[in-house]
């Protein structure tokens, strides 16, 4: 049921990452007008599914559910790769990219000190919710992340989201706020079995 996924599957991810994020509270300050938003919003998760290659990308057979995952240690981006990335991300986060980098350098700055695999997006398509596919394919990413005895963290800007996390045995660390009348955000952290 839960699969790597490939580059051909960065369009369908994209856009059903687009479809499940679209009243994400994160989002919604970042991209304040709805339909800016619905537009932006698949350009943006291409360039994380692109971003997170290097790590662990999971879907379900169909792309209903996706867990982009960050590896323990992922060196933070050199002069060239940011230059690469920096006319893309522009372009996709336009007049929002102040909002995006207060959001970013938030969740930097409350991420765990020690080596941690990283739950950077998990997502399930909103037509497909309450099926247990956003579980199955967190808890996959959790028995692969296994065998390196790291924790693994995340955050959410979601409520209803922290118990889901608490299920799988995550616990929440912090709560926070983005500065500047940005969102909530719930730190969890989630020790190796």
């Amino acid at each position: 049921m839960i699969r790597d996924a490939v580059p051909a599957d960065r369009a369908a991810i994209a856009a059903m990452l687009a479809r499940a994020f679209a009243d994400d509270p994160a989002m919604a300050y970042i991209f304040p007008d709805p339909r800016d938003r619905a537009k932006r919003l698949p350009k943006l998760f291409g360039l994380l599914f692109d971003a997170d290659a290097p790590g662990m990308r999971l879907v379900t057979g169909d792309a209903e559910a996706a867990t982009l995952w960050q590896r323990p240690g992922t060196p933070v981006a050199g002069t060239l790769d940011l230059l690469r990335r920096a006319v893309p991300l522009v372009t996709t986060l336009g007049f929002a990219l102040p909002r995006a980098l207060r959001v970013g350098d938030a969740l930097d700055a409350h991420a765990p000190p020690e080596r941690h695999w990283y739950l950077h997006i998990a997502g399930v398509d909103p037509a497909q919710q309450g099926k247990g596919l956003g579980g199955a394919s967190i808890r996959e990413g959790l028995a692969r992340a296994a065998a390196d005895g790291l924790p693994a963290y995340l955050e959410t800007a979601t409520e209803r989201n922290v118990g889901l996390y608490q299920s799988l045995g995550f616990v929440v660390t912090s709560e926070w706020n983005v500065p500047k009348g940005g969102p909530k955000f719930w730190s969890m952290l989630r020790q190796p079995d």
